[in-house]
């Protein structure tokens, strides 16, 4: 569910639970302290400027509280859930770019060793066992086990 959703549903939720404290509390004289309750029952603030008095209104409470609860992690997981994607995406990203700049490397030094190697039989002619060895391909950075001589 998205965040958008959740925050619709959460005001949605409040907005029930204010019908329910207007309705189960005769002190709760208008839905907007109905309203209210709810959203400070919820979020567990209770400034005590409106309470509620029946016993169902109390009962109520508990419940709008633990909706309070439910709605608030929800949300709260998703936002670090977002946090977390974005900066997985990042990460992503620059690990992408870093494999690109090293096949281009790769790329460029397989063309390198290439040029190096000397010219491949026509198709079918038998091959040398023994690669000739020209001091360039000895001392070449590219192959550091050849300049031993094997």
């Amino acid at each position: 569910m998205a965040l958008v959703q959740m925050l619709a549903f959460g005001a949605l939720v409040l907005v029930a639970c204010g019908v329910g404290y207007w309705v189960f509390d005769p002190a709760i004289e208008t839905l907007e302290d109905g309203v209210w309750l709810a959203f400070t029952t919820a979020a567990t603030v209770g400034y005590g400027d409106i309470v509620p008095t029946s016993t169902t209104a109390r009962i109520f409470s508990v419940i709008v509280v633990l909706l309070g609860f439910a709605i608030l992690s929800m949300v709260t997981a998703r936002i670090a859930a977002k946090m977390v994607g974005t900066q997985e995406r990042r990460i992503e990203q620059e690990i992408l770019h870093d494999l690109h700049a090293e096949m281009k490397l790769l790329r460029n030094e397989l063309a390198e060793v290439k040029a190096r190697l000397p010219q491949a039989p026509a198709h079918g002619a038998p091959l040398s066992r023994e690669a000739p060895r020209s001091p360039e391909v000895l001392a070449s950075p590219v192959h550091p086990d050849l300049s031993s001589g094997h």
